[in-house]
C-alpha cells in the first residue's frame, strides 16, 4: 500500500440526522422567499401533503451520490417513521453506498482538486470531493458474490436479491440501521431496475464465472411486474425523486404499465423531484414533472422541479416533515409481504 493512503483517508463523512434539528421555521420561511428557495418550501408542502394522505403511497427513487455525501441515515430515518413505501433506485446507491457501509466500511471526505493519477496510485476511487477504498470495494463486491454463491440457482428480481442483502446484513452487519437493513425490518421494497451498474454487478460477474452451470440472474422484467403491482394495488400515490434516470423512468413507467395490462390507476397525484439537470437537451434526467403528465404518468396538480443540489435541501425537506408529524397517523404498508408465497 502506497504510505499516503492513510492520509487520504483519515476524515470520514458524517450522515446527517434530521431529528436533530428542527427545519419548519426556515422551510416557513423560504416558501416565502423566491428561486429555489421557494421552490423548496412548496416541495416540503407537496410532501407533507402526501403524508398526510392516507391513500397515498410514497415511492422514493434515488440517483446519483447522496447517500456516500451524507444522506444515508437520512433515506433510512424516511423508512423508520414511515415517509416511505417502497423504493427506486440506482445500484450504487444501494449496494456500493449503503451495502457497504453496512459491512462496516466508509467514506472520506476529500477534494475535487486532488490528482486523480496520484489517488489512482494509492487505490482510492473519487466521487466529487468523496473518497473510497478501492480494496474495500472489491471486498464488497466479493460479499455480493459470496451471497449469491448460497442462493438457491434460479431467477430473482432486484428486490428479491436485496431481500436476501438484508437478511444477511441482520446476522452480519458492522454498522446498523442501514437502509437496506431498515427497510427489511419494516417490509419496504427496494427495487434497482440497472442492478448491475454497480458493485452487485461485479459480484454478480464473478458469481456465474464460479458457477457457469447453476447460477443465479436478475429478472428485470418481472420486477417491473412487481413494482407495477404496487401502483396498482395503490389508491393513490406520490413521488420523492432524487436525481433523475433510471428510477425516476421506471416508476412513472407502472402508470402505463398498469394501463397496458387493462388495470385502472390514476396518474401519480404527487410529484416532487429535486434535480441540477438541464431540460434543454430534451431530459432533464428523464423529462420535466409536466412533460411527463403528456404521457399520462403525472399529474399536474401537485407537483414541484427543485433545480439543486440534492444534499442542499433534502435534509430541509425531510426535517421539516419529521417534526411536522404526520407520519405518526399514516398506516405502515409492508409492501414486500404482498410477494411474499
Amino acid at each position: 500500500m502506497n504510505s499516503k493512503k492513510p492520509s487520504f483517508l483519515s476524515t470520514t463523512v458524517e450522515h446527517i440526522d434530521i431529528t436533530s434539528f428542527d427545519a419548519r421555521p426556515i422551510i416557513d420561511s423560504m416558501g416565502k422567499m423566491s428561486f429555489t428557495s421557494r421552490e423548496t418550501g412548496s416541495a416540503a408542502k407537496i410532501f407533507n401533503e402526501m403524508i398526510s394522505d392516507k391513500d397515498c403511497t410514497i415511492f422514493l427513487t434515488l440517483a446519483g451520490s447522496t447517500s456516500a455525501g451524507g444522506c444515508m441515515q437520512l433515506y433510512s430515518d424516511l423508512i423508520k417513521y414511515n415517509m416511505v413505501d417502497a423504493i427506486v433506485a440506482t445500484g450504487a446507491s444501494i449496494v456500493d453506498m449503503d451495502f457497504f457501509e453496512a459491512l462496516g466500511f466508509k467514506h472520506y471526505q476529500g477534494s475535487q482538486f486532488q490528482d486523480d493519477n496520484v489517488l489512482r496510485e494509492n487505490y482510492i476511487d473519487r466521487i466529487y470531493d468523496t473518497y473510497i477504498d478501492e480494496n474495500e470495494l472489491q471486498a464488497c463486491d466479493k460479499t455480493i458474490c459470496e451471497i449469491a454463491n448460497s442462493l438457491d440457482p434460479k431467477p430473482y428480481t432486484s428486490r428479491e436479491f436485496i431481500w436476501e442483502l438484508g437478511k444477511y446484513l441482520k446476522k452480519n452487519s458492522k454498522k446498523k440501521g442501514s437502509l437496506i437493513e431498515t427497510a427489511y425490518d419494516h417490509g419496504v421494497p427496494i427495487f434497482c431496475p440497472a442492478f448491475t451498474d454497480s458493485s452487485a454487478g461485479f459480484g454478480l460477474v464473478i458469481h456465474q464465472e464460479q458457477n457457469p452451470d447453476k447460477h443465479i440472474t436478475i429478472d428485470s422484467i418481472r420486477e417491473f411486474r412487481e413494482l407495477t403491482e404496487i401502483k396498482i394495488q395503490s389508491k393513490n400515490s406520490g413521488l420523492f425523486m432524487v436525481g433523475g434516470g433510471v428510477p425516476k423512468n421506471f416508476i412513472q413507467d407502472t402508470v402505463i404499465c398498469a394501463e397496458l395490462l387493462g388495470e385502472e390507476v390514476e396518474m401519480h397525484k404527487y410529484a416532487i423531484q429535486i434535480t441540477v439537470a438541464d431540460s434543454r437537451d430534451g431530459a432533464c434526467s428523464s423529462s420535466t414533472l409536466k412533460e411527463a403528465s403528456s404521457w399520462g404518468k403525472v399529474d399536474t396538480t401537485k407537483e414541484q422541479m427543485v433545480f439543486a443540489e440534492a444534499t442542499s435541501v433534502i435534509p430541509l425537506i425531510a426535517s421539516d416533515a419529521y417534526h411536522r408529524m404526520n407520519w405518526k397517523d399514516r398506516p405502515r404498508r409492508s409492501y414486500s409481504n404482498i410477494f411474499k408465497k
